[in-house]
This record gives structure tokens, sequence and C-alpha cells, in this order.
């Protein structure tokens, strides 16, 4: 497994990465593939060139497999946004290597904390943030978009 920061030059792959997690597992996103065209190029690069974010690429026998951000979120905070991992490769530790990598870089720019939302019916996240320290700080909304916000201490 290899992960790879991504900067705007990246954008055609950051496209790749973000249209096959909307296509593998549409019940863990907000977002839906049709609201992401694959042509919109000024779209794919401003996601990239956001002031002090994050972008991780992560590769499995170099194929693209597993994406997240890292987004300053103001008050020493980092938002953890996109998580994926191709299903495919889930169960192989990949999640927990993109969290820690986003963790790492937020410890490095002096962030107190991760928040992270995670749609309530997405168990499978759920659990594996709960793995990796994350604590259930309340929910958001009802129905089928309800998000749990979760968050960790970032130890310096």
């Amino acid at each position: 497994m290899e992960l790879r920061a991504l900067g705007s030059a990246d954008w055609p792959l950051w496209r790749e990465l973000r249209r096959a997690a909307l296509a593998d597992a549409p019940h863990a996103f907000r977002a839906r593939l049709a609201d992401w065209g694959p042509r919109e190029e000024r779209r794919w690069r401003a996601r990239l060139v956001l002031p002090g974010a994050y972008h991780l690429a992560a590769f499995a026998d170099g194929t693209a497999v597993g994406t997240t951000s890292g987004l300053p979120a103001g008050d020493d905070t980092v938002e953890l946004h996109s998580v994926w991992v191709a299903t495919a490769v889930r169960g192989r530790g990949l999640g927990g290597l993109l969290l820690g990598a986003v963790e790492e870089w937020a410890r490095r720019t002096g962030a107190a904390r991760l928040r992270l939302g995670v749609l309530a019916g997405n168990a499978e996240a759920r659990e594996m943030y709960l793995r990796r320290g994350f604590v259930v700080e309340g929910r958001a909304g009802e129905g089928e978009g309800a998000e749990l916000r979760m968050t960790k201490r970032v130890e310096r």
C-alpha cells in the first residue's frame, strides 16, 4: 500500500477516485455520482487547491484504490472528508493508513482535533472511526441523511 499527496495537477486522478467512490459506495456519501460530472475540470481543480487542505490517494499494486482529504475548519480543527477505500481492498488496513496520515498532517499543522461526519447508517465506517479513537459528539438531521458528528483529539 502506498499513499501520495495530491496537488492541482492531479485533478484527473482525484476525479477518477471521487467518481469511483460515489459509484462503489453511494450509501456512504451525501453527494451522488450525477452531482460530479466527468468534464467539469475547474470544479475538480478547485477542490485540490483549497488553502491549507491536504488530499491523499491510496494505491495497491499501482492501482488507485482509496482517498481522503483533510480540510482546515478553524478553531484548531481539521475536518476529515471523503474517506473511501475500494470494496476489493477493504479489510487490509488501508482506511486506518489514510486516517493516520491525515492525523499526522493535522499534528504537523498544529491542529488540536479532527472532526468528521458519517452517515448514521454507515456502520462499517463508523466502527472504523471508533477503532481509531473518534467519539460520537452528536447527530445532525433525520432519516437517511442523518449524520453522526465525531471528533478525535490530536495527540502532540
